[in-house]
């Protein structure tokens, strides 16, 4: 076959492996190597899912995201960990809310999942290296450490106040 199709049940049956995996997130790759000139991939990422801040500078490549399913918060971080802003984006029908982001390489920043079943279409240039695909912000907790969840749920508290505003 000449086209790969991504249907309703391809999307839902990532979801289940995600909620099924330790991170709560669970992707595929669209792309066939990692030296292909354009990585794609579709993600799904529970609510719980941390994904720790990070940026892309170590080898440099700005990241687009489109929202497949559900909703979700970009958070851009400054230098110091502090949150400069708050970016929501999905296919839910909210007033003032983007389908997607493209985030420059320097750009601290998590993704968190808003609602259950959500789902992200991801681009960025290639070659991708996994070994300089991102630099840890020293200023987060790591995945699987002590602080992240509590860490975690201070973010979430925050996007859904940021929420809370779009829709009033």
């Amino acid at each position: 076959m000449s086209a790969k199709i991504f249907s309703d049940a391809y999307i839902s049956s990532l979801i289940v492996e995600a909620e099924a995996s330790d991170r709560l997130r669970q992707h595929r790759n669209i792309h066939h190597s990692y030296d292909d000139p354009c990585q794609r991939l579709i993600n799904a990422i529970c609510v719980g899912s941390y994904i720790a801040p990070h940026r892309h500078a170590i080898d440099p490549r700005n990241e687009c995201l489109f929202a497949v399913r559900g909703l979700f918060a970009a958070v851009i971080f400054d230098y110091v960990g502090k949150i400069t802003q708050i970016e929501l984006f999905g296919t839910q029908k909210v007033k003032n809310i983007s389908v997607g982001i493209e985030l420059t390489s320097e750009t601290w920043h998590t993704i968190l999942a808003m609602e259950e079943g959500s789902v992200l279409f991801e681009v960025k240039e290639g070659p991708f290296d996994p070994n300089l695909a991102k630099e840890h912000a020293d200023w987060a907790p790591a995945e699987g450490s002590s602080e992240a969840r509590s860490y975690h749920l201070g973010l979430m508290v925050q996007c859904q106040k940021a929420l809370n505003l779009l829709k009033n």
